[in-house]
């Protein structure tokens, strides 16, 4: 093709002009480049200068040591790193260097989980990798695609990646394999035509290529449209850069409690000050007195036990083929309340399975699903004697080969070479008996395939046997007759509405439907050089099959539970509303089937109205997957999103969970917080059940340890009030013992306890609830003013009957370990009863509570606590008044939640 170069010299075109709407000769025009010759090499250097090379934004990556003091952002361990720095003030030596190990490990550990999240970017970056076949100064030469220009006329073959995006001037049965880009599984069929209309989606371009899609099949020329950041590759990039992470839900949680505790903290110490130096109490001793609060006032092991009941959880989900790359995505599965998920290889198998055959006269049905050989033929209406006649064309027009229960191979024709096997014929036998002589290969322009082999007719003359397989109305256009019960027949009216209605029945339910047909040659007039195309009328019509690629089986149940669990699923597919709507029936998910596109064209308030309603997105593009994202997350979901694609990456990264396939591309598993080795939809429930129980039992352990936060504050505000002990009722070492003994041991065991019965079943937690609803607060507020009065009086009554305070100190310490053995029980459940047999079904609360109640005993007994502790030896008689305490708040506990149920109707 020679054409005149209207812009030779000048500026290039825009890189976002619709070149799909211009004709092969105008693009060439507007780039002033004869696709004979190409570029010279002196206007490819200049254009590379002025526009840079073809390649995509490159991601600064932040220093190392920036990261790691990008770890102490977070209250918690600014809170410690401060209460580290009072304790050096004040020389309490021990305390200072416990609590900056504590800062140092939760910050190490945040950065190790930072570590294993790689750029999606650099994912992106790394597949430019390429060279490509150009055209430069009349000569082929292959240059690294980073050096592509626009208007670089572009030579591409099967097995080649294409370099950039272009215009495809040239095509000859060209495949090109998009479904990284658009989600659809099946290779896209390429031609030169001119398309017409307003901007359709990447899949729809059918006289584009873009970048880094790899050529499947036949041969191209294209002119080059979009290099770098221009491409549709680009724009997914820029889509990731411009898109932020979501903070998990139980980070902001623990920022929540600690600002609220700090603040609770800081007016506490606040008084202590006023009412100490109002006392005339000495600085140095208030000091040591505010440091035992802040101590006592933060969590210090909230971090350490929350990484690690995370870290246990993200191991169980590994086992189940769900990698969770950062553990704070463990706990946001359980607010899971949609699930936005990709159909081919996640809902469904990505398996092509022939499911129907019907020929002029019969109807065959196909049971068995995917590449594997069971299953069997059942003949549903008809009187022919056998199906091998009719689907003959369809194993011999075929070049692809089942290896291992694998399709070596285009997938469809893979899938009909089951349906070969399971009717009983012996594929590798039956093209042996006919010898090729001639292929003409597939053709977007006449979509099918025929080829010329050897064969006998029915009278045993030698004959050229013409096999062809395609879309039914290319091959039902060059039709005469049918092969009717082992007859030949003509090709009436009737029969062609026939096979038009039952394309059109098999198509409503969603699959892929391909006609068959021969035609015999006289072998003398046949020449295999010649027109190919030209002998292909005239055919004898065999059969049509229907294809569809099946929903797992497992995914069905799947949605099921999911749908019990109030999550709603919806399919977001690249393949058509038609498909998707047929298969999302199937899996039993409900609403109406909507274009991306029309969906993007609603208003934002029609938007959040009508996504209530809708079951299937189809044919979305990268934009639309984002903005279904942000839609439900406008209207309070907390959304899961799953992909393989590039062109799933910014939603994935978008959405509060991301979700991306093993088997996918690097830039999805880089965008996603979840990869799922299996690919398996039935496993993202999993994960939401299991993330679900994970949350639940950290609930119940931000219950019990709000419970010691707040009765810490109070004690220590009691005291100073009133007086009691100087204002400092325990001592640092006794407040870290508190802490890291009694609180972390219970810390793991709630945080690893048996799932709550029903949780599948509950509501999520809407987005934005805190876990410290209203009847929370309540109950540790109420708990801890109790164990607190006790404590307090506990402390006075040594002072006063047992002659010292340190006397009171040791009954109140040992009472306050005993009053948390019951409140860690008590907090597996806002209303259950304890007084039940269930309470002891947890073999580790048992063995942790029994352990709790010996080091009770034992820390004012043994001396290696006492002087670890500051404890004195306190009596039978002074431990039971600790003992009562404890069963004095389990009574009222118990009484509280007696009133709850009552409250509530349960």
């Amino acid at each position: 093709m020679t054409v005149r170069a209207e812009s030779a010299g000048g500026r290039p075109p825009a890189q976002g002009d619709a070149w799909y709407t211009r004709t092969p000769e105008e693009v060439v025009a507007a780039f002033g480049v004869d696709p004979a010759v190409g570029l010279s090499a002196a206007r490819a250097a200049e254009l590379l200068t002025a526009h840079g090379p073809n390649a995509l934004p490159e991601e600064k990556r932040t220093p190392a040591w920036r990261r790691f003091l990008a770890q102490y952002r977070s209250y918690m361990q600014i809170v410690l790193l401060a209460a580290a720095v009072v304790s050096l003030l004040i020389r309490e030596w021990t305390t200072a260097v416990l609590l900056i190990v504590l800062t140092l490990l939760n910050a190490v550990v945040g950065l190790r989980q930072e570590g294993k999240a790689e750029s999606a970017m650099n994912a992106l970056q790394s597949m430019m990798k390429a060279t490509a076949r150009v055209r430069r100064d009349g000569t082929e030469a292959e240059v690294p695609a980073e050096q592509l220009v626009v208007g670089d006329v572009v030579l591409i073959a099967a097995g080649d990646q294409v370099g950039a995006d272009g215009r495809i001037i040239e095509a000859s049965a060209l495949q090109i394999d998009e479904s990284a880009l658009t989600g659809e599984s099946v290779p896209a069929a390429k031609d030169t035509g001119t398309l017409v209309g307003t901007l359709p989606a990447p899949g729809d371009r059918t006289n584009m290529a873009f970048m880094n899609t790899p050529v499947t099949h036949g041969s191209g020329v294209l002119v080059v449209t979009a290099t770098g950041s221009g491409t549709e590759l680009g724009k997914i990039s820029g889509m990731l850069s411009a898109t932020e992470k979501e903070v998990p839900p139980l980070t902001k949680e623990l920022d929540t409690l600690t600002l609220w505790i700090t603040a609770a903290a800081g007016l506490t110490m606040i008084v202590m000050f006023a009412l100490g130096r109002q006392r005339d109490q000495a600085w140095d001793v208030l000091f040591v007195s505010a440091v035992s609060l802040a101590i006592a006032a933060i969590p210090e092991a909230l971090p350490t036990v929350t990484q690690a009941i995370l870290s246990v959880g993200s191991l169980n989900l590994a086992k189940r083929n769900a990698i969770v790359k950062e553990l704070p995505s463990v706990e946001t599965l359980a607010f899971t309340s949609a699930i936005n998920s990709d159909k081919t290889g996640t809902l469904t198998m990505n398996q092509m399975t022939a499911v129907e055959v019907l020929s002029p006269t019969d109807r065959y049905t196909v049971s068995g699903t995917g590449y594997g050989l069971e299953g069997r033929i059942h003949h549903a209406a008809g009187s022919s004697a056998g199906i091998e006649d009719a689907i003959l064309p369809y194993v011999v027009a075929s070049d692809a080969k089942l290896v291992d229960g694998a399709v070596v191979g285009d997938p469809t024709e893979g899938a009909l070479l089951v349906l070969a096997h399971k009717a009983g014929l012996d594929v590798d036998a039956t093209r042996e008996g006919l010898p090729r002589l001639a292929t003409l290969p597939f053709d977007p322009g006449y979509k099918l395939m025929a080829t010329f082999n050897e064969a006998r007719d029915a009278s045993g003359r030698q004959v050229v046997r013409c096999f062809v397989k395609g879309a039914v109305p290319a091959v039902v256009a060059r039709a005469a007759t049918a092969l009717a019960a082992g007859e030949t027949v003509p090709w009436d009216a009737a029969l062609a509405a026939r096979a038009e209605e039952q394309t059109g029945r098999m198509g409503g339910e969603g699959r892929r439907v391909m006609a068959a047909a021969t035609r015999d040659l006289d072998p003398a007039a046949f020449d295999p050089e010649g027109d190919l195309l030209g002998y292909v009328t005239e055919l004898r019509m065999t059969s049509l099959v229907g294809m569809v690629d099946p929903p797992r089986e497992e995914a069905k149940a799947a949605v099921a539970d999911a749908r019990a669990g109030h999550i709603r699923v919806r399919m977001v597919t690249g393949d058509d509303v038609t498909t998707g709507a047929a298969i999302a029936r199937q899996l039993g998910i409900p609403g109406e089937a909507i274009l991306g596109a029309d969906f993007a064209s609603l208003s934002e308030e029609e938007q959040i109205t009508r996504i209530d309603g809708i079951g299937v997105v189809g044919r979305v593009a990268p934009e639309h997957k984002v903005l279904l994202a942000d839609t439900l997350k406008k209207r309070g979901d907390v959304v899961a999103m799953t992909g393989d694609g590039v062109n799933d990456a910014p939603a994935i990264k978008a959405a509060d969970i991301g979700i991306a396939m093993g088997s996918g591309t690097d830039v999805a598993k880089n965008a996603g917080r979840m990869i799922l080795s299996d690919d398996n939809f039935a496993t993202i429930v999993y994960a939401v059940e299991q993330g679900r129980r994970i949350y639940d039992n950290l609930t119940k352990y931000i219950r019990f340890v709000l419970l010691l936060l707040v009765t810490f504050v109070l004690t220590f505000l009691g005291a100073t009030v009133f007086n009691i002990a100087a204002g400092e009722p325990f001592t640092p070492p006794q407040v870290l013992w508190i802490h890291f003994v009694v609180n972390a041991s219970f810390g793991f065991a709630l945080g690893f306890d048996r799932e709550s019965p029903g949780l599948m079943r509950r509501t999520p937690r809407p987005r934005g609830e805190s876990v410290l609803t209203r009847p929370v607060l309540v109950t540790v507020g109420l708990g801890g003013l109790a164990i607190t009065v006790v404590l307090l009086g506990l402390i006075t009554l040594g002072a006063s009957h047992f002659g010292s305070v340190e006397t009171g100190r040791s009954i109140a310490f040992t009472a306050f370990a005993l009053c948390l053995i019951v409140a860690a029980f008590e907090c597996r459940s806002e209303t259950d009863s304890v007084l039940t047999a269930s309470t002891f079904d947890s073999k580790q609360m048992n063995w942790v509570a029994l352990a709790q109640f010996v080091l009770a005993v034992l820390v004012t007994q043994m001396d290696g606590f006492q002087r670890l502790l500051g404890t004195t030896e306190i009596d039978a008689g002074q431990f039971g008044w600790a003992l009562l305490a404890a069963v004095a708040l389990l009574l009222l506990w118990e009484l509280g939640k007696l009133v709850a149920r009552r409250s509530r109707g349960t």
